[in-house]
């Protein structure tokens, strides 16, 4: 039997979420979810962008823990009785391990630096305005069902993340940090 990509399901606006409730494809569970999707994606340019392969691994951790988060926010919390992966305490412990650790290399921030300095480095930046976006529209979503905490919680944190990470690209390369000089 032949799989294909197309349903024709969702071709009058709406979707299904795990435990299949149908809702409206502009349905800020959606949006939670859809924007995590980005993200994730965005994640893999930086991946196949970033020149030391054998550093990667922990990016490819982030996206298996991206697809779980998606996972969770793709559900309907009231009526999914299918078993998803869960988010686990030692999966912000390990971004704030990595955050510890490149912290302890790179030179002490003492200033707002503007985005970039590589390409790496500012496709770093995106993503953390993306998992920003994505943290904004979780929380929204919190404010009107059941969204576990730690969901929250993962994605403020892979944020310090990726800003760490785009300084330590930045650093690795050899680059220069353009530090922010408002106008007085």
């Amino acid at each position: 039997m032949t799989f294909r990509i197309y349903t024709k399901t969702g071709d009058k606006g709406e979707t299904s979420l795990i435990g299949g409730i149908r809702v409206p494809k502009h349905h800020l569970r959606i949006e939670a979810y859809g924007t995590v999707d980005e993200l994730n994606s965005y994640l893999g340019l930086i991946i196949d962008s970033y020149q030391q392969k054998d550093k990667s691994h922990i990016l490819y951790e982030i996206q298996d823990r991206l697809f779980t988060i998606g996972s969770d926010l793709a559900s309907d919390p009231e009526k999914s009785k299918m078993k998803i992966p869960d988010l686990l305490e030692s999966d912000i412990e390990l971004l704030e391990k990595e955050i510890d650790r490149m912290d302890d290399i790179l030179p002490p921030l003492k200033s707002f630096i503007l985005p970039g300095g590589t390409i790496v480095a500012s496709h770093c930046h995106v993503a953390r305005c993306i998992c920003r976006r994505s943290e904004r529209i979780v929380v929204h979503l919190s404010s009107e069902t059941l969204v576990h905490e730690i969901v929250i919680r993962y994605l403020n944190r892979l944020s310090d993340y990726l800003f760490t990470f785009a300084r330590y690209v930045v650093y690795e390369a050899g680059a220069t940090e353009i530090p922010w000089k408002p106008r007085m």
